[in-house]
């Protein structure tokens, strides 16, 4: 069919098709890939600047290995998601010492609920970005990959280059650390225990 690709088509294909002239593959994966990316580098990061970049430094190597790419021997998106976090892991060695905005712009609310109930997730979300920012940086990439992106371990292995228990190892600890950052906000936040 002419006209746009089918948005059936898995992102292999899609890859290929772009490789091979399709330029219109392109708007597809990329609306398909880049808010994923983007999410896990705005977590990782905390900084939506710094985020944007390395999603569109992410996709460049995407479009750059396309010619090379191997359909089957791994997901497209597990591919990207190592590359983001390699670029987030790289700004960070780059920025140590340095200052690091915490400032995290929530995710667009829901219309359909209470301005109250938008302001009270808004202060969730906030204060989980910043208690994400204050887990060591091993421990942060794998709580976003496994409870905000709901990756597998053996995705998150694969993207981190760790064994699988060594990514368990590291979801316990975060979530234990993020559970004692958070705890004395429980109220604040509006979780009540009854």
């Amino acid at each position: 069919m002419m006209g746009e690709p089918d948005s059936n088509l898995s992102d292999d294909a899609l890859l290929v098709l772009y490789a091979n002239g399709d330029g219109r593959a392109v708007q597809e994966l990329t609306m398909r890939l880049s808010p994923r990316c983007f999410g896990v580098a705005m977590r990782v990061l905390g900084n939506r600047a710094e985020a944007e970049d390395v999603t569109q430094e992410a996709m460049m190597r995407l479009w750059r290995m396309a010619p090379n790419w191997q359909p089957g021997q791994a997901q497209l998106s597990t591919w990207l998601y190592r590359v983001a976090m390699n670029l987030c892991i790289d700004l960070k060695r780059r920025q140590r010492g340095g200052y690091v905005d915490l400032d995290a712009v929530p995710e667009p609310a829901d219309t359909s609920r209470s301005a109250a109930e938008q302001m009270q997730d808004g202060a969730r979300q906030d204060a989980l970005q910043v208690a994400l920012m204050q887990l060591p940086e091993r421990q942060r990439q794998a709580v976003v990959l496994r409870h905000i992106e709901e990756l597998t371990n053996p995705e998150i292995s694969g993207i981190m280059d760790i064994s699988v228990e060594a990514v368990e190892s590291l979801t316990a600890r975060g979530k234990r650390a993020l559970a004692a950052i958070l705890a004395g906000r429980r109220e604040e936040l509006g979780y009540s225990d009854g």
